[in-house]
């Protein structure tokens, strides 16, 4: 099998999953709000850790939700899950919107860097750009305007392919621009999820473990002009995350087959406690 056929079956399998998670929310009007609480904290923590910030998951909702420092850790890595949170909210804010414009781009970059970099948040960059760990060369910065116009009006046009394939594609080339000096990978993946989740789908989570193949996914792309690895990353990624999003959806409301509790993950805990912790109706 061939990697477009591979990837082709896993988009039918994802569009399986969203369909039968479709259902749970037919069911609970309240669902999509407990899944945004829910991968607040993941997304969070993912997309810092993948960039180094070491705080723990835990770690991260504590500093998120409920105020508190970390001993040992530093102001930045605290800055970063502060940050990252609020640029979650803010791309909720934009599912609804008809088109995502500029401002907003730039907004979302301003939240991820408010207090760590103020001078360049929320502006392109004005100087050379350096991916490290690579020997790809970003544009030159007087050409960022032009390349993120493009960017922008490829973003806002209706997909001509599956909106998965075309929200990978994106995320390389915005990637691959690297408009910002720093906070290229934390604003691309925002935008990432809020192409997903505005689809149905469940939003971008890259955990460290993945953090090798990721980075490579996106050298490909930017290095030999191939898309194949991004899209079955980002295809891979958004099945996993569909899967074990139906596993737990049908857990709640006591569908199919059950885990042991040597079989239940922390995943799978975490998701349990957070839906129970959320006071609306039960699942089914």
């Amino acid at each position: 099998m061939s990697i477009n056929e591979e990837i082709a079956a896993k988009l039918d399998k994802i569009d399986e999953l969203k369909e039968e998670i479709s259902r749970h929310k037919s069911i609970d009007k309240n669902l999509p709000n407990k899944l945004k609480d829910f991968y607040r904290v993941s997304s969070v923590y993912s997309t810092n850790a993948i960039e180094g910030n070491t705080l723990t998951e835990s770690e991260t909702k504590v500093v998120i939700e409920d105020g508190i420092t970390i001993g040992g850790k530093s102001v930045r890595e605290h800055l970063e899950a502060v940050n990252s949170a609020k640029a979650y909210d803010f791309i909720y804010t934009l599912l609804n919107s008809a088109n995502i414009t500029e401002n907003d781009i730039l907004k979302c970059h301003k939240l991820v860097l408010a207090g760590i970099d103020d001078e360049h948040a929320g502006k392109y960059r004005q100087e050379a750009g350096f991916i490290s760990g690579t020997e790809y060369a970003p544009p030159a910065y007087k050409d960022v305007p032009k390349l993120m116009g493009g960017f922008i009006s490829r973003l806002n046009e209706p997909a001509k392919e599956h909106i998965i394939i075309r929200a990978a594609d994106l995320h390389g080339e915005f990637e691959s621009i690297h408009p910002f000096l720093d906070g290229n990978g934390r604003t691309g993946r925002f935008i990432l999820s809020l192409e997903l989740i505005k689809n149905g789908y469940p939003p971008f989570l890259a955990y460290p473990v993945k953090r090798l193949d990721y980075i490579n996914s996106l050298r490909t792309y930017q290095l030999k002009n191939d898309k194949t690895e991004i899209r079955k990353f980002v295809v891979e990624n958004t099945y996993e995350t569909s899967k074990a999003l139906k596993r737990h959806l049908e857990k709640a409301n006591g569908i199919g087959e059950s885990n042991t509790p040597e079989q239940e993950d922390d995943f799978t805990k975490n998701f349990n406690n957070r839906l129970n912790k959320n006071k609306g109706p039960k699942l089914g």
